[in-house]
């Protein structure tokens, strides 16, 4: 059976290759806790290259998403300083394999609590062919975590479980949505990082950050895109794409 080991090289490959690997496939075995037992040594190679990490992400924080997925519980990954791109900054196409960008709500943690938030853009990009994978696939690619933008982060307000998204390219509006598809209020994401990554050991640290979910569905990137993200009442965060 590949071990844990070789399937962490064989993703942090991918990743560094940017050459997309097949899935897995049933026939390793994976199961969810293995998967993010993959996932800690797969974070373990960019560690060993000098990054360092910042915080943690949530994935499928949708109702939609969990039932196309089939299962009732969000899934989480990890964040390093390497995958964040400042506000306003580049994205470097040929550094990844098929990008694509989510609209987010950040979180800034302190003392085990939130004590400011941000817009943000998540950066996806599967390390699989066509960008398709089962639960346990995803898990150990690190929830296809890739780089971040953080807008400006202030107090957070009251009520922030039904604000407006708008996701643009190039000026365009792809996306439209509601923080309140974020796990019915992104606040809550904090509890269920602190529960489901302390299961498995880890934990927010002062200063972290915590990537809430998306509140639409991803947008592919393509070369020379401006994308831009606007949260009612939190402001905007974007990023250019270059070649």
């Amino acid at each position: 059976m590949t071990t844990v080991d070789q399937l962490a090289a064989r993703l942090d490959a991918a990743a560094t290759s940017r050459v997309a690997v097949p899935q897995l496939g049933a026939d390793v075995g994976l199961d969810v806790p293995t998967a993010y037992r993959v996932q800690e040594a797969v974070v373990a190679h960019r560690v060993a290259r000098g990054e360092r990490p910042v915080g943690l992400k949530l994935g499928l924080t949708s109702r939609a998403k969990m039932a196309q997925m089939g299962v009732d519980e969000v899934i989480w990954g990890r964040l390093t300083d390497a995958m964040r791109i400042p506000d306003g900054g580049t994205l470097r196409f040929a550094d990844h394999i098929h990008p694509k960008a989510e609209p987010e709500v950040a979180f800034l943690v302190e003392g085990g609590a939130i004590t400011a938030v941000a817009p943000a853009i998540e950066v996806i990009d599967s390390r699989y062919v066509d960008f398709r994978f089962t639960l346990p696939e995803v898990v150990a690619d690190n929830t296809s975590a890739s780089g971040f933008v953080l807008g400006a982060w202030q107090p957070v307000p009251a009520g922030i479980d039904n604000l407006g998204v708008l996701l643009e390219v190039d000026g365009r509006a792809v996306q439209v949505g509601s923080t309140a598809a974020i796990l019915g209020d992104p606040r809550r994401a904090l509890p269920d990082a602190v529960r489901l990554a302390g299961a498995y050991g880890v934990e927010l640290a002062d200063g972290a950050v915590l990537l809430a979910g998306a509140a639409t569905a991803a947008v592919p990137l393509r070369g020379g895109a401006h994308v831009r993200v606007t949260v009612e009442r939190l402001g905007t965060a974007s990023l250019r794409v270059g070649p």
